[in-house]
């Protein structure tokens, strides 16, 4: 967990946890992975919610408007968000 210079709390989407809503900061990590994420609609600007964890909190369910995405942790570690 970090904070940028209005001090709003910026994470990994991999840290959020099941309710928690966020606004899409960046999508980074192996490009084809990047650019997936992007077909999915998981672009920067877009509201996420966390619907569920797995057992061992891994994956990560996430629902981007009217689709459900499940993620690696690995994969959402990637993804910059801030709450909402």
């Amino acid at each position: 967990v970090s904070l940028d210079e209005n001090f709003l709390v910026v994470r990994a989407a991999a840290g959020l946890r099941p309710g928690d809503r966020a606004e899409v900061l960046a999508v980074a990590g192996d490009p084809a992975l990047v650019q997936r994420l992007y077909e999915f609609g998981l672009l920067e600007g877009e509201e996420v919610e966390v619907l569920a964890l797995a057992p061992p909190g891994d994956p990560i369910e996430i629902r981007l408007g009217n689709t459900r995405l499940s993620l690696r942790k690995a994969e959402a570690a990637g993804v910059t968000v801030k709450p909402v």
